[in-house]
């Protein structure tokens, strides 16, 4: 078993185990101002890494292609509030626009 699949299988333990850990810990713990913002923050903080991991890494190395204009983009219109079908639309036409173009490859 590789490295990744190491990483993989210990992180959903380590998920799970925080999930089942709710089931057992007094509620006055988790009422706590901290520990909300925590978990609120969690899935955030998740989600950015595996984007940025997704959008810049090939493999073993750093690579910039089309998804980086297009995340820019996308975050551009997430800040402007825009709906979100409309903010998957303009990142796939820029991330198309910008491969047609051969700017990236």
């Amino acid at each position: 078993m590789n490295g990744i699949w190491v990483a993989v299988l210990g992180s959903s333990a380590v998920a799970y185990a925080l999930k089942a850990s709710g089931y057992v810990v007094p509620q006055r713990l988790l009422d706590k101002p901290l520990v909300r913002a925590a978990a609120a923050l969690f899935p955030v903080a998740l989600l950015s890494a595996l984007l940025g991991l997704q959008t810049l890494m090939s493999k073993t190395h750093f690579h910039v292609d089309a998804r980086v204009p297009a995340v820019a983009v996308a975050l551009i219109a997430l800040r402007l509030r825009w709906p979100f079908l409309a903010v998957v639309a303009v990142a796939a036409a820029v991330a198309a626009l910008v491969r047609a173009l051969g700017w990236m490859s």
